[in-house]
């Protein structure tokens, strides 16, 4: 007992005193391994800033924000499926797609009286039930895809595939049949048309010009992020689901029914999905019945980068996705369009398994 009680702490000091002795470089070469998104980002947030002058750098910056904000969005729905139910539904885009042309069916029904008020305070009477609808028509029309596609199919990928491929054309086709095929152009809420000059008193930053738009698609990013964690990490449903994955004959013996627990991820999962696409459709201001499969290359992109089934990784990979865009845009436009694919690449050499390696939220 006393060899025993006297070795413990000998052997902590130890690995204290080794703690303290390594050098800088092997801590780096620590923070590398284990925290290898930051390590990216920071790398990438350094370089840019070195080839581009700071107020344009940072005007670039948060637009990169932005854009990986409304990235999440998109991708979040898929990595959850994915994450918590091994389910990989290529029928994505198409819930992208419907999401934006319902929204944007309820912002064009309120532009002529709550959108076009120049007060933030009344946009929101058109902005949040435009949002709300979305991600109720996106979640009913999931409610239907998983009990008539995905169900039959739980377990086998490559049958997921075959029949998701299917069941999009086939949402794609309805998405034309009511709304039609051609483009529609989308007006933002007057309150976020347009963007506001920093004050030039400001310090570094006084004088640049900030898009609003952007500004709410980061905060509404943070919030669905912030929450999908609390959600799975935090709440009862969330251990539930992931006791789930992991036995789902144990979760059942406690009386739970593990389906419906995995019907209700799909519904938020579709829900998550059409919610992003009506904000990527006011960020493009128009609407495309086929502009969620055009999405699809960056939402896998998103979701490889990140990890497989890791919600931590999908948000560091949108952002990352989505400030390699700008960068690059600005530095070399013509190197724009393989900037994402690059950034895969390079990642998937460095890190095969992705950014954070969690198969399993």
């Amino acid at each position: 007992m006393t060899e025993e009680t006297t070795a413990m702490p000998l052997s902590e000091t130890g690995s204290g005193s080794e703690r303290e002795r390594r050098s800088p470089i092997e801590w780096l070469r620590d923070q590398r391994e284990h925290r290898a998104h930051l390590f990216l980002l920071a790398i990438m947030l350094l370089a840019s800033i070195a080839v581009i002058d700071f107020r344009t750098w940072l005007v670039l910056t948060i637009s990169g924000v932005a854009m990986g904000a409304v990235l999440f969005l998109m991708a979040s729905g898929m990595t959850l499926t994915f994450g918590l139910m091994s389910v990989l539904n290529l029928a994505h885009g198409a819930f992208i797609s419907l999401g934006a042309f319902a929204g944007g069916t309820v912002l064009a029904f309120w532009l002529d009286g709550f959108a076009s008020s120049p007060s933030f305070l009344t946009n929101l009477v058109a902005i949040i039930p435009a949002l709300l609808f979305a991600a109720f028509i996106a979640g009913v029309v999931g409610l239907v895809f998983e009990k008539l596609v995905i169900k039959p199919v739980y377990g086998d990928h490559l049958k997921q595939i075959l029949v998701t491929v299917g069941g999009s054309i086939i949402l794609m086709q309805l998405i034309e049949v009511i709304w039609g095929p051609n483009e529609i152009p989308v007006t933002r809420p007057e309150a976020l048309q347009g963007a506001f000059l920093v004050p030039e008193a400001l310090p570094l930053i006084g004088g640049i010009v900030l898009e609003k738009y952007r500004l709410v698609a980061v905060v509404l990013g943070l919030a669905i992020y912030a929450g999908m964690l609390w959600i799975i990490d935090r709440t009862r449903i969330g251990i539930l689901i992931r006791a789930g994955v992991e036995s789902r004959e144990m979760v059942e013996i406690q009386g739970y029914r593990i389906h419906l627990l995995f019907l209700g991820v799909f519904i938020a999962g579709s829900a998550l999905a059409g919610l992003g696409g009506v904000m990527w459709g006011m960020y493009k201001e128009l609407l495309t019945p086929h502009m969620g499969d055009e999405m699809m290359i960056s939402v896998i992109v998103v979701i490889i980068l990140g990890g497989l089934g890791s919600i931590r990784g999908c948000f560091y990979g949108a952002l990352l996705v989505g400030l390699i865009n700008l960068y690059i845009g600005f530095v070399e436009p013509r190197l724009a369009a393989v900037a994402t694919v690059g950034l895969m690449v390079g990642v998937l050499m460095w890190r095969p398994q992705g950014l954070i390696p969690v198969i399993k939220v």
